[in-house]
């Protein structure tokens, strides 16, 4: 969420969807429970979410995935449902975002609740753009021409809705990002696509300075303008996000694990007994 709420403070971007996609169990990471437990929880935690979902397809594959195959399956996932060709940072695309316009009649867009405001703003789109490409790619949306009126996006205050570039970008930790500066342990066509087509949005860590490590790495520099690093101003960090501290807050009876999991996440833990050490 904080992550969307900085994009949009941006004024480059409207988020329609987030996707959550959980590791293959064969990627072998220590204290990695099994995909069944991990969806079931992923699940959980965005229950009450209306714009992010949870994604199987990556758990459902015969071996592990590496990143960049994952991105590419869910760009072509979107080409498939919504007709177009997505655009990347680096060639920005001129096809409509929703197929080509059926006719040329337009219907303008507001937001406008009667006795809440009558400024206009992104959260109306398009009926939430598509109802957020019918939550991400699941049911193919109507093909029409649109237009709308925008001034909070900062989009300009009349645009056609297949104007819009439809982005998929990676989100991640800048520990994740730290890990690009390994050598070996990215395969570098694979770095080139990720940075370079998709473009990464990064949370900071405890101890991982972005802006220094795309300084150590000859990729994250060519493409640095394709990083996002998100800005956190609320008391609650979220560098304290992560699944590592989870897993041993829960090993060592951490009460703390509240600030990182949602209460059903913690009951289906307690309920299926996860992260348990041999010592009980």
């Amino acid at each position: 969420e904080r992550a969307r709420d900085y994009l949009h403070k941006t004024g480059r971007f409207i988020v329609i969807g987030g996707i959550v996609s959980p590791v293959h169990d064969s990627y072998g990471k220590t204290g990695l429970v099994s995909s069944r437990h991990r969806l079931t929880m992923c699940q959980l935690a965005v229950q009450s979410s209306d714009w992010i979902r949870v994604d199987p397809w990556e758990c459902y594959q015969d071996t592990w995935q590496t990143t960049c195959s994952v991105l590419e399956h869910h760009r072509d996932l979107m080409k498939r449902v919504t007709g177009c060709i997505l655009s990347n940072v680096n060639t920005p695309s001129i096809t409509p975002v929703i197929g080509q316009p059926q006719n040329e009649s337009s219907q303008t867009i507001y937001q406008n609740n009667n006795n809440v405001s009558n400024k206009p703003t992104a959260a109306k789109i398009l009926g939430k753009v598509g109802e957020s490409l019918s939550r991400i790619c699941c049911v193919r949306p109507p093909m029409e021409r649109f237009t709308f009126v925008d001034e909070n996006a900062n989009l300009g205050t009349v645009m056609r809705y297949e104007e819009i570039e439809l982005r998929i970008l990676l989100l991640c930790g800048s520990d994740l990002l730290g890990s690009f500066c390994i050598p070996g342990l990215w395969n570098e066509a694979d770095m080139e696509v990720i940075v370079g087509e998709f473009g990464i949005v990064v949370v900071p860590r405890d101890g991982a300075d972005p802006d220094r490590i795309m300084n150590h790495s000859s990729i994250l520099r060519k493409y640095k303008n394709n990083i996002l690093v998100v800005k956190d101003d609320s008391n609650h960090p979220m560098s304290v996000v992560s699944s590592t501290k989870s897993r041993l807050a829960l090993q060592h009876g951490d009460g703390h694990v509240v600030d990182y999991l949602c209460q059903p996440v913690i009951d289906y833990i307690l309920k299926s007994q996860l992260y348990i050490n041999a010592s009980g």
